[in-house]
């Protein structure tokens, strides 16, 4: 046998990594006997086990949680016993939201889906972090928008058990999503305020969504402050705070229906998915061009989280803009990535469509949790760690935005 080949002795590997010389540290390919034999000398000279070589992946913390007593913050509940699996994905996703994406120059688009507004969520969670400037924009399902609308209106939504007979549901008037309980009547009241408001002259025209959803919102709080209902509305709370909503399928949810009806009867209001695509586009583009940097926050998947994503192939490939991709990714999911679906999706395969920047791979995170776990956590730990930032109000900055993506898209195209 050769030196090489003697270096190389068990399964071609050196012999470096098997533990076969003095120092050598253990391993499962080394030499068990000998291996054995040391952990026994070791272990009978003292209690103390350990070794003085260690791997580069044995750099991480070591686990020794605190012991849980009941007085313990969120904080201290996520740093301190939060270890691994999942929830060591989510302490690294609130170590990544609070550490890097909340730096003043981050612009930060959330994307919602699933029932989460009618869980309460909006109120709990989403209104929040407008409040204190952690999202800048958000992309939504048309269904949450409608069902958030509920709690602006007055109306009540109650918890339930989800093996309740549908039949009998039907029944006796009342609406289940999964263990959320509504009256029928609380669809035919939203509707009907919707159908009020849509029929005022000012929305007779084509927009965006997120125009069309502004103007919502300025309805909800004047119903919020006849009502005496203290800031319920997600929309409401945009309104005030100046934060663009989008919804990537107009159509799809009862708000898109009404004006779907609406239109029936000589109805103008058209909201146009071309200025959603470009004013998102525009979001991003300034974001980077400002000297900041652009993050996205996914609550679950589908197509709001492919409506944020998408800015930057539209800026890249198809308007072609030189830029990276975005800078931060967050996702929270219960989508596995095997199936090809979207929602599923990880951020490494994002960064061969130019939606993710290849050099911050490293900073994204996935959590494979359900929303309504994750999203309490993650806002409570990001309201106790960082100090509210000063709103960037891009809703009253959109025709700002656009002239900055409409100049380097002609200025690419000459």
């Amino acid at each position: 046998m050769s030196g090489k080949d003697q270096g190389r002795a068990r399964g071609g590997f050196k012999a470096s990594r098997h533990g076969a010389g003095a120092g050598q540290r253990a391993s499962a390919a080394g030499n068990k006997s000998a291996q054995k034999k040391a952990a026994e000398q070791r272990e009978a000279k003292s209690h103390k086990v350990g070794t003085k070589a260690v791997s580069n992946f044995l750099r991480g913390k070591r686990i020794d949680p605190r012991k849980i007593d009941g007085r313990e913050t969120v904080v201290q509940l996520v740093e301190g016993t939060f270890q691994s699996y999942n929830s060591g994905r989510l302490r690294e996703a609130c170590a990544l939201f609070t550490e890097l994406m909340l730096d003043k120059q981050v612009t930060v688009g959330m994307t919602l889906t699933g029932a989460l507004t009618p869980a309460g969520l909006g109120m709990s969670i989403i209104i929040p972090l407008m409040e204190a400037g952690f999202v800048d924009w958000i992309i939504s399902t048309g269904a949450n928008l409608y069902h958030d609308t509920h709690f602006g209106l007055g109306l009540s939504m109650h918890r339930g058990n989800p093996q309740a007979s549908d039949t009998v549901l039907r029944e006796e008037g009342v609406v289940r999503i999964y263990d959320v309980f509504f009256d029928y009547d609380v669809l035919l009241s939203t509707d009907a305020f919707f159908r009020k408001i849509i029929r005022a002259p000012e929305f007779q025209r084509t927009m965006s969504s997120a125009e069309f959803h502004n103007l919502c919102g300025k309805y909800l709080v004047e119903r919020e402050k006849a009502l005496g209902i203290p800031q319920k509305s997600l929309l409401a709370a945009a309104y005030r705070c100046g934060v663009p909503i989008y919804t990537s399928s107009p159509g799809d949810s009862s708000i898109g229906m009404n004006i779907a009806a609406l239109a029936l009867e000589g109805g103008t209001c058209v909201i146009d998915p071309n200025r959603d695509v470009n004013e998102t586009a525009s979001i991003v583009l300034h974001a980077k061009r400002s000297g900041g940097q652009s993050a996205v926050l996914i609550a679950g998947g589908g197509s709001p989280k492919n409506f944020a994503l998408q800015t930057e192939p539209q800026i890249q490939e198809v308007l072609g803009i030189d830029e990276k991709g975005h800078d931060y990714f967050l996702q929270i999911t219960d989508a596995r990535p095997d199936t090809g679906g979207l929602s599923g999706a990880t951020p490494a395969e994002a960064v061969s469509w130019g939606k993710i920047d290849p050099d911050k791979l490293p900073d994204a995170v996935v959590c494979y949790l359900d929303s309504t776990i994750a999203l309490p956590i993650l806002t409570s730990y990001a309201l106790a760690k960082r100090k509210p930032r000063k709103l960037k109000r891009l809703y009253d900055q959109r025709e700002k935005m656009m002239r900055t993506l409409v100049r380097e898209f002609e200025q690419a195209n000459r």
